[in-house]
């Protein structure tokens, strides 16, 4: 019996291969006519040096970058590589180094127009204009917000409390009375002509930062030595690197409105590569010019937190000159007016570059359509106006040479607003054409509106509709963690002197128990920002009750 079903078993297979094989030959029939083409169709041959490894890898995850769907998330994403930060170039604006003008505009890929000339005396004008009645009673107003503005000061300086101040001090002091009681008038007297003045936001002193990267940079000597010293590097060890760069300024006061400034650049001038092949390249390290490094996270701060409904374009700006009465005079003229301008370059730049971090662009990320500011430089009685037009933000890498965008701005010399104030509290030698210039930037009416998608294409959705209250609480925590500039819990580990001379430099201590970093040979810099000990959950508010151990800290929700 065993044998006749051993044979049955034989004869169901045999039966059952040959049903099949008509099936199978239609089946390779198919897949050889689609397999087979007239021209063969080869993969991708890849480059699997070192070198374009990298920019596979760099390209990859700023598509991830791309890819992340809130805004905070891509604030917390740039920031993953680096527990204690990124090492980075300290731009602010209480400092501006001799000819810093060139590094600028190659650190913000921005043309420099030439300026407009400043007129000392009020302009010609018609028989009408001057019988402006709206004109004259903004003139009247301005004059008496300067009086009261140098009242006030006197008065704050003669306080019995009040303590000395140095000249820098003294001069932020007065502008920034000055500054305040002149846009009070001035919003005051043209809000009924300038219907958009009225909807404007006003900050006082606001918080402004950004993040970006540099390229086109000459590399340290000591990554120069490192590359020439592996035969696979050798070629590549003088090729350019990227700089990090982290901006830092306090302005007296920022407008904001809900729509933006219309370009002042059409497209097809702000896409010209033999235009950005005659910027200035300024490929030494920042360093040699007096700037310097810290070690922080990618911060980028606007002046405010993400708001989809909020003001979040700004208008004006005024930023202070009180450091310039530290350069000096062997400087030049011609210094002092190249530093006005690299200062009003960084702030508008990276005032701007804040508000497209927070409509999902970013230093990796390009932006996809033009934002304007205007800023003002002044001392309260000197002062420059300046526009700005940024078209990209694509400056690491090779962008230095293949990116045809960039990005224009155009000012004003100084201009005196007036000429004293007398001993009796009077304004004397008040400009009149100062005062138009400031009430054209004024009358600059935001005219520009997108819809949600043009606007921030790159954003999916925002972090407020995620359902988990976790998810929503762990990210606003981080960012806003982030933002402080908190020291971490635990500091960067140190190496000390005698470590360096007697374990690291000379193996003199062969004996001693290998516990420290370098022994275990681990880089504290390479710490990621989610290596680190989850926050505990007591018993009492854990989820799923007192025994549940699967619940004893509490989820991370890193992008």
């Amino acid at each position: 019996m065993l044998r006749f079903h051993r044979v049955n078993q034989l004869r169901g297979a045999c039966v059952r291969l040959l049903s099949e094989q008509p099936q199978k030959a239609a089946r390779w029939e198919t897949a050889a006519e689609g397999e087979y083409l007239a021209e063969p169709e080869y993969p991708e041959i890849r480059d699997l040096t070192f070198k374009a490894r990298k920019q596979r890898d760099a390209a990859e995850w700023h598509e991830e970058i791309r890819q992340v769907p809130t805004v905070e998330e891509k604030l917390i994403k740039i920031n993953m590589p680096r527990y204690y930060g990124y090492k980075v170039i300290d731009f602010n604006d209480n400092k501006t180094p001799y000819n810093a003008l060139p590094l600028t505009q190659h650190y913000t890929r921005t043309v420099m127009e030439e300026r407009v000339p400043a007129a000392t005396k009020e302009p010609k004008v018609g028989a009408e204009a001057k019988e402006d009645d709206l004109f004259k009673s903004v003139r009247e107003d301005a004059i008496e917000a300067l009086e009261f503005a140098h009242d006030c000061h006197r008065h704050l300086s003669q306080l019995p409390t009040s303590t000395p101040l140095d000249a820098i001090a003294t001069e932020q002091q007065l502008t920034q009375i000055v500054v305040e009681q002149l846009n009070r008038s001035l919003l005051q007297a043209l809000s009924a002509a300038y219907p958009h003045l009225s909807e404007l936001e006003v900050d006082y002193n606001p918080r402004h930062e950004a993040f970006w990267a540099v390229g086109g940079v000459d590399p340290p000597k000591n990554v120069v030595k490192s590359k020439e010293g592996r035969d696979w590097q050798k070629d590549d060890a003088k090729d350019s690197v990227d700089r990090l760069v982290q901006y830092t300024g306090s302005p007296y006061l920022s407008l904001r409105h809900r729509f933006q400034l219309a370009p002042w650049k059409t497209p097809q001038e702000s896409e010209n590569l033999e235009l950005s092949k005659q910027l200035p390249r300024f490929k030494k390290d920042a360093r040699t010019l007096g700037y310097s490094t810290k070690h922080q996270h990618s911060i980028n701060v606007p002046g405010y937190w993400p708001s989809p409904n909020g003001q979040n374009f700004g208008v004006l700006s005024f930023q202070s000159r009180a450091h310039l009465q530290l350069r000096p005079e062997s400087y030049g003229e011609r210094d002092l007016q190249e530093a006005l301008d690299a200062q009003a370059i960084k702030a508008s730049y990276a005032w701007l570059l804040a508000q497209a971090n927070y409509n999902g662009f970013n230093t990796y990320n390009e932006l996809t359509y033009p934002m304007n500011t205007q800023t003002v430089i002044t001392n309260g009685r000197e002062w420059s106006f300046y526009e700005y037009q940024l078209n990209t933000l694509l400056l690491h890498g090779n962008n230095e040479a293949v990116n045809p965008r960039v990005n224009f701005c155009r000012g004003t010399t100084p201009l005196p607003l007036y000429g004293e104030i007398s001993p009796q509290g009077k304004c004397v030698d008040f400009n009149d054409a100062a005062l138009r210039k400031l009430i054209a930037f004024y009358a600059n009416a935001p005219s520009v509106q997108r819809s949600g998608k043009e606007l921030q294409p790159f954003v999916a959705q925002r972090a407020l509709d995620y359902e988990d209250f976790e998810q929503r609480d762990f990210i606003d925590k981080t960012v806003k963690h982030l933002a402080s500039k908190r020291p971490r819990h635990l500091e960067l580990p140190e190496t000390y002197l005698w470590e360096k001379l007697y374990k690291i430099d000379n193996k003199t201590r062969s004996m001693e128990a290998k516990r420290r970093f370098y022994d275990l040979d681990i880089n504290p810099w390479q710490r990621t920002l989610d290596q680190h000990e989850k926050e505990y959950v007591p018993k009492a508010v854990r989820p799923g009750g007192r025994k549940n151990r699967e619940g004893r800290f509490k989820k991370t929700y890193y992008p």
